[in-house]
């Protein structure tokens, strides 16, 4: 028996790999709007016979709102604000009294530009919840981080992290924008407690300055 050896047996076996979409290239590339409206992207500067220019500044500009979307959603999300009634629905008449004058100008966010952290005192059912949570959706909506945690769980959170992973979870409460602590007085702080609840604070304190 002969055995015989051709170079064709040798050759690498090519496969053909069809081309890549045109949406699917676009995604590569980092575009976030154009790949799932490209069809209608493609119709509209057809009818409407868009220059080059002009096609560049519609796709600049849908793009750009896409992100400011996709960012708004992000930081919503992460922020942990959830359902909230907006002060439309505040009663005002509810507290016997209430500071309405320092209520309505912190919800300008002017104390975020200052600086200056913002402290609400009073009994359980006032609203200092719902007031909280529209000022940290303000935020959002003003382009800030926020973080709105109740004080249980953001020292539970501290608690079961390592400390090189609670030192880096200071480092983000000290650096984000606004930083809503809920229900302090609900709780009876040991000492450990009440140390990283001061760490916290004066972390934020610190970065703003």
């Amino acid at each position: 028996m002969t055995w015989r050896l051709t170079m064709n047996s040798l050759a690498p076996k090519t496969t053909t790999t069809p081309s890549n979409s045109l949406s699917s290239q676009l995604q590569q590339i980092g575009l976030c709007a154009l790949p799932t409206q490209l069809d209608d992207f493609i119709a509209r500067a057809t009818k409407s016979r868009w220059s080059a220019h002009q096609i560049l500044e519609q796709l600049v500009k849908a793009e750009g709102a896409e992100r400011s979307r996709r960012s708004l959603e992000r930081r919503l999300r992460i922020s942990g604000i959830k359902s909230f009634k907006p002060m439309a629905d505040f009663d005002w008449s509810w507290p016997a009294k209430i500071e309405r004058d320092v209520i309505e100008r912190a919800l300008s966010l002017d104390f975020l530009g200052e600086a200056r952290n913002l402290v609400m005192v009073g009994r359980n059912g006032l609203g200092k919840t719902m007031i909280a949570q529209n000022l940290c959706h303000a935020a959002v909506l003003a382009g800030h981080s926020v973080l709105f945690r109740s004080a249980a769980a953001l020292l539970e959170d501290l608690h079961r992290q390592t400390p090189e992973g609670r030192r880096r979870k200071l480092r983000t409460y000290a650096n984000v924008g606004l930083l809503a602590i809920d229900e302090v007085g609900y709780l009876s702080f040991d000492d450990k407690a009440a140390d990283l609840l001061y760490e916290v604070v004066t972390g934020v304190t610190n970065a703003s300055r």
